[in-house]
């Protein structure tokens, strides 16, 4: 008889050469099939990577920008994981919160205020995040339906309005798309810091990754989200309102999501897509998992997944390649990682009879 059971926790030290050693590994297999599959110097191939996230000022900024704007989604995903409630809409809610920022700067854009205009944009994408991710919510509550199912259909909701409000506020008629807005007055614009346009949504980033791990670690409310995590029925039994804690953690969730919606249309892209959450929603779940719901830890993953996403594009860009090698090579590696944390976390043991296990 084969059995998975878990390992007992390996020292830090231990688990981190077996990560590195597999990182390398999963490098030296994907140089492998590079070199096979395309001709290639598996290191020219890697420099170009590296090149594509580090090779100016200006890539390093949009790197960490779009790390910042990953961690966010993985930070809103975490509360919810945590208790063991699996939130799969974030790419529904944050664009919830980029259709309601970007509906304030259109209808308000001139009618406010700058200033005025993004703490409404702020407050409607919050809310609209927090609202759309409570949907769900309320019904696992109520009725105890699949959150899985339900938050990966909200998803498809979402995009479709905002596929109609695209179609709505098109500049031109019929063109298909919004364009920047407000791009004369830039009204609702998120300012710039020194100058650079990156940095104020990594420094928001930043505080937001310390306030989610104090609030998680540090406060009641995260106690109970983790007891309900665990066990419902212990957590009614302690007097924990689970049908509560589920509603609060998921507005939690959903309002963080809204969050990241409005960093994108207020402080980057300045328009509204189908398309403008990129994917965030679904990487987030693989952020949030590789870290453990540590959000300390995400920002390590994070950043492999932006440098990794970089990378791709450089690689597809610099040697004419389809910019789906560069995905396949991010996959392989990914595959590598995965499989790591799994038999780090577990071992398989083989038995001999009834009550003899070994190894």
């Amino acid at each position: 008889m084969i059995h998975v059971v878990k390992r007992k926790p390996m020292p830090l030290a231990q688990s981190l050469a077996i990560r590195l050693g597999v990182i390398a590994l999963a490098l030296v297999v994907c140089g492998v099939i590079t070199m096979f599959a395309t001709g290639l110097n598996p290191i020219d191939v890697y420099a170009t990577m590296i090149q594509g996230s580090f090779g100016s000022q200006r890539k390093i900024w949009i790197l960490l920008q779009d790390t910042a704007l990953l961690l966010c989604v993985s930070l809103a995903l975490t509360p919810a994981f945590r208790m063991k409630f699996w939130n799969l809409g974030g790419e529904g809610q944050v664009l919830m919160g980029a259709l309601a920022s970007a509906a304030c700067m259109i209808t308000l854009g001139d009618k406010v205020p700058s200033a005025l205009l993004i703490v409404i944009m702020l407050l409607a994408s919050l809310a609209s995040g927090a609202i759309w991710a409570a949907i769900p919510a309320s019904f696992k509550a109520k009725w105890n339906t699949n959150e899985t199912l339900f938050t990966l259909m909200m998803n498809y909701v979402a995009t479709q309005l905002v596929a109609y409000f695209v179609i709505v506020w098109e500049v031109p008629k019929g063109s298909g798309n919004i364009g920047i807005i407000n791009q004369s007055t830039e009204a609702g614009w998120l300012p710039q810091i020194a100058g650079n346009k990156y940095m104020l949504i990594v420094l928001i980033t930043v505080v937001l990754t310390a306030l989610m791990y104090v609030y998680l670690n540090y406060t009641k409310q995260g106690y109970e989200i983790s007891v309900v995590g665990e066990s419902a029925s212990t957590a009614r039994y302690a007097g924990i309102k689970v049908n509560w804690v589920i509603i609060r953690t998921l507005l939690i969730s959903g309002a963080v999501c809204g969050f990241t919606g409005f960093l994108l249309v207020s402080g980057n892209a300045h328009t509204l897509t189908t398309s403008i959450a990129g994917g965030r929603g679904f990487t987030a779940v693989m952020v949030a998992w590789l870290a453990k719901f540590n959000p300390l830890t995400m920002v390590a993953s994070s950043f492999l997944l932006g440098f990794m996403g970089s990378g791709a594009g450089e690689i597809a860009t610099v040697h004419g390649l389809n910019q789906s090698f560069g995905d396949i090579l991010t996959g392989i590696i990914l595959f590598f990682i995965i499989g790591t944390e799994f038999f780090i976390t577990y071992k398989i043991v083989r038995s001999k009879k009834e009550g003899e296990a070994h190894v």
